[in-house]
């Protein structure tokens, strides 16, 4: 999953030219998962509208604004409704999360979470968090909004659970916009590699979710940071890294009287003479089965580039298909005991994530939302998320377990 892939796939618009909702299939998952994902709002005409805003992200085809939304329901009444229930509401969205993740994972049984940017192109300048900024996986300047995704991850479908929209200085260091967006006293600007770990780590830590580890690309972010973030934190992290990273190869106090390092894809070169085939299913290829080539050499981050408490082995993980241009992907990992079969499986996944974002996220409209709030931002986000699960699960044929959802606490 590369930085490009992650950014390019979500410039065009979304091919929504079939329906993602089917009446009879639908209406009685949809009572259930809304009854267990809105038991923390407290008035009943909230937990209605909550339910009336999924039902319209189903139906409706196309861009998915308030007034389309409204009018599959009905009518001029109903958009103001829904409007303030999103916008001007004051229900917390993330309790809803953390329901919506437990009812995710009770049902998918994810094998990790999946950190995914989405990028929210953008015409002017008042949304809530839009900069105009270079990216340089794209090697182009952009107006955009940018959010990190958390997904709920297998090998046969993916949803999302959590986003955390990223601030830049020019929104929490203005006070006239941070008033207009209502952004929250608690917020502050951070880097993108920050915002991605606060959501990741939010997820994984604070829920009361079951173990699990995160796979993402950290190619644009500051990898120290990331590791020693998560090792403190106790969560496994799988990182795509680029091929110019350094690292030493050796035990820890070798490396600390300041043996060489050599950069990623050097290092990844000596493990070309043992590379190991291993069998991972497609399901962007109607789940062909197919090979990949890997690899794997145990190294540190140098001394001087490692925090000083974070000197912990890592394993350096080469996947490829052509050995003559083998490795295509370098990643990190901190779970050194792992079975290769099982990372390169883990890698994998970000093609899950990346495809069921094309086909059901951005089909309901998880880039729709026009209004400049960040509360309303957030909860659109949200909702989506639920819709998309219900979407997901049906089509992995797990929806007939719905009912083992546990309730929250």
């Amino acid at each position: 999953m590369s930085g490009t892939a992650l950014i390019s796939k979500d410039v065009p618009e979304p091919d929504r030219s079939h329906r993602l909702y089917e009446p009879a299939v639908d209406d009685l998952a949809l009572n259930e998962l809304c009854a267990a994902l809105f038991a923390s709002l407290p008035r009943s005409d909230q937990r209605r509208r909550g339910l009336d805003y999924i039902h319209g992200l189903m139906r409706v085809q196309g861009r998915k604004t308030m007034r389309s939304i409204a009018a599959s329901l009905g009518g001029s009444a109903t958009e103001q409704n829904l409007h303030h229930f999103i916008c001007s509401s004051t229900w917390a969205w993330v309790p809803v999360r953390r329901a919506l993740a437990r009812y995710v994972a009770a049902v998918l049984q994810p094998q990790a979470w999946v950190l995914r940017p989405m990028l929210i192109p953008k015409a002017g300048e008042n949304s809530v968090g839009v900069d105009r900024r270079f990216f340089p996986e794209l090697g182009q300047v952009l107006n955009a909004q940018e959010a990190m995704g958390v997904w709920a991850a297998t090998a046969e479908t993916s949803s999302p659970v959590n986003w955390r929209l990223y601030l830049s200085p020019s929104w929490v260091d203005d006070a006239r916009r941070r008033r207009r967006a209502a952004i929250p006293d608690h917020m502050t600007a951070d880097s993108t590699g920050e915002c991605a770990t606060a959501a990741c780590l939010e997820t994984a830590t604070e829920w009361g979710l079951a173990a699990r580890p995160v796979v993402l690309d950290a190619r644009s972010m500051e990898l120290p940071a990331l590791l020693r973030h998560f090792r403190s934190a106790g969560v496994p992290l799988l990182a795509q890294v680029n091929s110019t990273l350094r690292l030493t190869i050796g035990d820890t106090s070798t490396a600390a009287r300041g043996m060489a390092s050599y950069s990623a894809a050097q290092v990844a070169t000596t493990a070309r003479n043992r590379l190991r085939p291993v069998l991972w299913r497609d399901q962007g290829a109607h789940g062909a089965v197919r090979t990949a080539l890997a690899s794997a050499v145990r190294g540190h981050l140098p001394a001087g580039v490692a925090h000083p408490t974070d000197s912990g082995e890592l394993t350096l993980l080469g996947i490829g298909e052509d050995r003559r241009q083998w490795p295509a992907e370098i990643w990190i990992t901190d779970m050194t005991s792992a079975e290769l079969s099982r990372l390169v499986r883990l890698s994998k996944l970000t093609r899950r994530v990346d495809r069921d974002f094309r086909e059901i996220s951005d089909q309901l409209g998880i880039r729709d939302f026009t209004g400049r709030s960040y509360c309303g931002w957030h909860r659109h986000v949200t909702l989506v998320s639920a819709t998309h699960a219900l979407c997901a699960l049906r089509a992995s044929r797990l929806s007939e377990r719905i009912s083992d959802f546990p309730e929250d606490s």
